[in-house]
């Protein structure tokens, strides 16, 4: 009996590692607004308290990367498509990447807003190599900056855009 239960014990260890190890690439699709064709991973919770939540995920046409950030609560319609600053990403060594305003769309019938983050070049390589910590957005108005410190996925990013280029490889 022993000697059983080390064995399951080794074959459960190397199962949740494997899992771990080799994450799975699922890239979804859809189509855009403006009738282009889009490419992404469902999105990841970065930080979620009962009163304010961030999640996202990286997107490509296949031309440019966007970062597709979810913040919860958000300002209504007419407010929200007035948030056009730059986003800030505080990276793992300390560094500050800061990622031009893309759109803001409110989607399921103004059930969610998403904003979207164009991710330039020399950008790519600072989020393949470090994990992001925290996010600033302005939301303007009496609220001003909110700060997303990550609790949750610091390296979701990184391993989203290792994918999309390893498939892009392919």
């Amino acid at each position: 009996m022993n000697a059983f239960a080390k064995k399951t014990s080794l074959l459960s260890g190397l199962l949740i590692f494997s899992l771990v190890s080799f994450s799975q690439c699922d890239i979804l699709n859809r189509v855009s607004p403006d009738g282009s064709m889009q490419y992404y991973m469902a999105p990841v919770n970065f930080y979620w308290t009962k009163v304010k939540s961030l999640s996202g995920c990286i997107v490509t046409d296949k031309e440019s990367y966007f970062l597709e950030l979810l913040p919860v609560p958000f300002p209504k319609e007419p407010a929200g498509r007035k948030l056009k600053d730059e986003l800030e990403l505080k990276l793992s060594n300390g560094t500050i990447c800061k990622l031009e305003h893309f759109d803001t769309r409110y989607i399921q019938k103004d059930t969610v807003m998403e904003m979207m983050y164009l991710i330039s070049k020399q950008d790519i390589e600072s989020l393949l190599t470090l994990e992001v910590s925290e996010a600033r957005i302005n939301m303007k108005g009496e609220e001003g900056t909110r700060n997303y410190v990550f609790k949750l996925h610091k390296a979701a990013l990184k391993e989203q855009l290792e994918c999309f280029l390893k498939e892009e490889k392919k």
